[in-house]
């Protein structure tokens, strides 16, 4: 099984209030964003990592590289490239997908260690086409709600609350066949990860939710100290 990182962003909102680093390098509890990540991943028996950077902010490709050079060598695949949106870097890295079942997430995702290994387990274990981390949890500015039903199949994705028990925690385990679902998204002028997500439902992909206790995004200075509380109260 691949794992792959969204870490193309610019980190904008960051930057504006006062955090210097690129938003990978930005440090939860000591340690890098990226560098949790990658070891999460490795912790799950990573068979390959697959990671988009952006050509905005070389200390990231740096950081990455170095790893590359070292410890990770043989398991880490870098793609260096600014892109307009995350789904336009999941198309970038999807050629370096299309041959395994995968894990994606973009870098500021934050969630609890146990409770996503329990999630990858689930995941080898399933025969959906995809299972969709989920969460009851919102602090999202722009939620994209989960309609499921009772077996936690899902129905559909939604801007607006319909009766919806979850929200989408960002976090993408799929087979192989979903890539050809993006590239007929990105063909298309699409550009959000959830559009990408609505088309799969369109295209009859069985996707099933799995539910976290919660999942944060790091997007301001104050969701770093936010990630802490959370993470150091974890488990």
């Amino acid at each position: 099984m691949k794992f792959a990182i969204i870490a193309a962003g610019e980190g904008s909102r960051l930057s504006q209030e006062g955090v210097t680093l690129p938003k990978p390098l930005v440090r939860i509890g000591g340690e890098a964003m990226i560098d949790r990540l990658l070891r999460i991943f490795a912790a799950n028996d990573a068979d390959e990592i697959v990671v988009i950077v952006n050509r905005l902010h070389p200390e990231t490709e740096h950081h990455l590289r170095l790893l590359q050079a070292g410890s990770w060598r043989g398991r880490l695949r870098i793609v260096v490239k600014t892109t307009p949106s995350s789904m336009h870097s999941f198309f970038e890295i999807s050629p370096f997908l299309s041959d395994a079942p995968f894990c994606l997430t973009t870098v500021d995702t934050i969630f609890r260690e146990e409770e996503f290994a329990d999630y990858i387990e689930q995941f080898r274990r399933s025969t959906a086409d995809g299972l969709m981390a989920v969460t009851d949890f919102i602090d999202d500015e722009k939620p994209l709600y989960v309609g499921t039903d009772n077996d936690l199949n899902i129905t559909g994705f939604f801007d607006e609350n319909k009766d919806c028990q979850y929200i989408s925690g960002g976090i993408y385990c799929l087979q192989p066949q979903a890539i050809e679902t993006l590239r007929r998204c990105v063909a298309s002028g699409q550009s959000r990860m959830r559009n990408f997500q609505r088309q799969l439902v369109k295209d009859g992909l069985a996707l099933r939710a799995h539910v976290f206790s919660k999942i944060l995004d790091v997007d301001h200075a104050t969701d770093i100290r936010k990630a802490e509380s959370f993470l150091s109260h974890a488990g």
